[in-house]
């Protein structure tokens, strides 16, 4: 087995997400079992998978908590209803979750503004601080959707088979760093994953480049504290290998081959 051609295949993601069938499970865990190198990759995609969703998350004000049970305690007559949730079945999954989630921030916005409403009616400084509070929780509201817009959309590139993903190991400039390069040569669209690279200072930045016909070409400068899937520059097809140097802010027209990070090639199908 080819491990770097498998690991570029996108099938290790796929198993992560629960998007494969009994059989391909199967036979994933089959090669987990025999390879090392591959459960060492799948352990790397769930750490990056559950950063994602961790930094989606927005914990909600303690106000709110004690709100909502105010009003519990004031309607004790109230039952509950529980709904049951269907299994999940595909990578949709983790960002249904998430939309659980956000959908749970929004009905407890309502539910606070039911009970605040009340006592606008004997206090307009009561209803100052509500429409305070409902600012706040709106924007709060509207984080968490840009996020899962965001989730979405990430999983969107990791899901679609035509996105070939490029492993850029460090240099011997930085041996411990790591990114990825997920690129479509059909659409030409490119995006940065950073796995581990360290910070630089303000008068530097990355510059990914990719490599066509022997010649360097920009694919966008960035930093090392993003996280998620970065969007870079589109790149045509041939590109036969990605690489990362470090230029000055706002990057250069040819590369500083001598600061070189990290560089991978482009695995060829077949």
């Amino acid at each position: 087995m080819n491990i770097h051609e498998y690991i570029s295949s996108g099938v290790l993601e796929a198993y992560a997400l629960g998007a494969l069938s009994e059989q391909e499970q199967a036979e994933v865990e089959k090669n987990l079992a025999q390879y090392p190198e591959l459960q060492r990759e799948l352990e790397q995609i769930e750490a990056v998978q559950e950063d994602m969703l961790m930094r989606a998350a927005i914990k909600p004000r303690a106000a709110v908590k004690a709100a909502l049970f105010d009003t519990l305690d004031a309607h004790p007559k109230a039952e509950a209803k529980v709904i049951a949730m269907p299994p999940a079945s595909s990578s949709a999954t983790i960002w249904k979750y998430a939309a659980a989630a956000s959908v749970a921030i929004a009905l407890i916005t309502s539910y606070t503004a039911i009970h605040y409403h009340g006592k606008w009616r004997s206090s307009e400084q009561s209803l100052q601080g509500l429409i305070a509070q409902n600012q706040r929780m709106a924007q709060d509201y509207d984080q968490v959707n840009n996020r899962l817009d965001n989730i979405e959309k990430q999983i969107d590139v990791f899901d679609n088979p035509s996105f070939k993903r490029v492993i850029m190991k460090g240099t011997d400039n930085a041996p411990e760093s790591m990114a990825y390069v997920y690129w479509n040569e059909a659409t030409k669209e490119v995006y940065l994953s950073i796995q581990n690279m360290k910070e630089l200072s303000k008068t530097n930045q990355y510059q990914l480049w990719a490599i066509i016909d022997g010649k360097p070409v920009d694919a966008g400068v960035f930093d090392a504290d993003i996280s998620g899937l970065l969007k870079m520059k589109d790149i045509a097809r041939g590109a036969v290998t990605f690489a990362v140097t470090v230029e000055p802010r706002g990057g250069k027209e040819s590369p500083s081959l001598q600061t070189m990070q990290v560089a991978g090639n482009v695995v060829k199908e077949g």
